[in-house]
């Protein structure tokens, strides 16, 4: 399920993929109710990061992490719109109390929704404080085309790939750069412009927007352009420079 054309991923048309088919949705007498997500990241620094809440019955719950695993992680980041899972880890984003999850789930990691997963037919009546999953999903950001990971055309998923285009102002290093650490692709080295023969599907996304801290796909609009954005980081963790050059 996916959004498009909206002023956000949490914005658009709605769409269902059937058969390998992305089709609008026609609703009769869709409700608030009816729209609601099953899954949310609550207290982290994005979309993509927080602790876990799963809906059922119309309340929410927190996970355990002990009913929770890698191939669960993926689901989750899969149905968020997110990137794959990078940290997992109980109580990375604060702790609370009960209600919580009372089944372990059994997810094969290829579902679309996590409650689409088998659960254990036990239930759990108590989590051990400070076990409440938190988990961080990386932004669907990417470089492709360039001669290593971290060099090439920008392209942001928000519903599908496209590539980035400049909105209303010039992309600087120093935007550049947050993507470059998101990329875990040390610091930016160049930004720049190419013009391809005919417009295309792109994502429009305008510096100063980037430079308050908000994510790409938060900061995307949807248009076309021959303008694409290409990007080329140093290629290593800004850590591993600082430690070589104080082993130097």
């Amino acid at each position: 399920v996916r959004l498009v054309g909206g002023a956000s991923r949490c914005a658009g048309t709605l769409e269902l993929k059937h058969q390998g088919d992305w089709r609008p949705v026609v609703y009769s007498l869709w409700t608030l109710e009816t729209a609601a997500d099953s899954v949310r990241l609550l207290d982290g620094t994005s979309l993509c990061s927080g602790r876990l809440e799963v809906k059922s019955n119309q309340r929410w719950s927190s996970v355990c992490e002990a009913d929770f695993d890698q191939q669960d992680a993926e689901v989750v980041c899969r149905e968020l719109g997110c990137g794959a899972p990078s940290v997992l880890q109980g109580a990375l984003y604060g702790e609370v109390e009960a209600p919580m999850w009372t089944k372990e789930f059994q997810c094969g990691g290829h579902e679309s929704a996590l409650l689409d997963c088998r659960s254990s037919g036990s239930a759990r009546n108590t989590c051990s404080p400070g076990k409440a999953v938190g988990l961080t999903c990386s932004e669907p950001v990417r470089l492709v085309g360039g001669a290593s990971r971290c060099a090439g055309t920008l392209e942001v998923k928000q519903g599908d790939w496209r590539p980035v285009s400049y909105s209303d102002s010039v992309w600087t290093l120093e935007t550049a750069a947050g993507v470059c650490r998101e990329l875990d692709c040390g610091s930016a080295v160049s930004v720049g412009q190419r013009k391809e023969s005919s417009d295309r599907p792109v994502w429009w996304i305008s510096s100063d927007c980037v430079q308050t801290g908000s994510a790409l796909r938060d900061c995307a609009r949807s248009g076309s352009s021959s303008s694409i954005l290409d990007l080329t980081c140093s290629g290593k963790p800004i850590s591993d420079i600082i430690y070589i050059k104080l082993f130097i």
